[in-house]
């Protein structure tokens, strides 16, 4: 069996955890397993694919789109599919994309403890575990990826790096000032103290949705 079967092979498994999970998202998820390149363009396609097995592994939920302008849609599609609610609280660094012609009911701003869906970009995805990174501020309130029992992660594909490493030396390059907190997302929330049994949503999401733009 080759990589790429392996890879593939690891991503239906994941993704076919959830009956929901549509057959278009499951085509969309693997036509990121390219052939064979060489150059730029494979360490890039490379860094993605790693990125998407780790946060599967993390029981995150992966999709894809090609433009920003896509987002909205695809977040109603999955909502939808999953039977969660469609009103949603957003990022101020997402409010220019048209939720409400997706037919989702989006407020503007930091979530509250109502809010059952969180929407957040983030400041770079880490391929090596699957993790994302998130730095708030007025256009990314960090509560917007904690309080609702639903995160939905905007991550746009350029922001993928290898490690952690990578992740802090970008960071310490293009934040000024630095954010009064750095939060470190790899799947929903969960814990194992009592019985040594996982139970996700502890202390924070039930689900993390990745939505990878570009």
């Amino acid at each position: 069996m080759s990589v790429r079967d392996d890879i593939l092979g690891r991503l239906r498994r994941q993704l076919g955890r959830t009956d929901s999970t549509s057959a278009a998202a499951r085509a969309r998820v693997e036509a990121t397993i390219a052939q064979p390149q060489t150059g730029p363009r494979a360490a890039a396609d490379g860094l993605l694919d790693r990125f998407i097995e780790r946060a599967l592994a993390m029981i995150s939920t992966v999709d894809r789109c090609a433009t920003e302008a896509e987002v909205p849609a695809h977040c109603a599609d999955w909502l939808r599919g999953q039977g969660l609610p469609t009103t949603l609280v957003v990022a101020p660094a997402l409010a220019t994309l048209d939720w409400a012609g997706a037919g989702l009911d989006a407020r503007i701003g930091a979530a509250t403890g109502d809010d059952l869906v969180g929407v957040t970009g983030c400041f770079r995805a880490i391929a090596e575990t699957g993790t994302l990174m998130l730095c708030s501020g007025p256009q990314s309130p960090a509560v917007n990826s904690l309080l609702p029992e639903t995160h939905i992660a905007v991550v746009p594909r350029q922001h993928i790096v290898a490690d952690m490493e990578a992740a802090w030396a970008d960071a310490r390059r293009e934040l000024a000032p630095w954010p009064r907190a750095v939060n470190f997302v790899s799947g929903p929330s969960r814990t194992a103290d009592i019985e040594q049994t996982i139970v996700l949503g502890a202390h924070g999401p039930y689900r993390v949705h990745l939505l990878i733009v570009g």
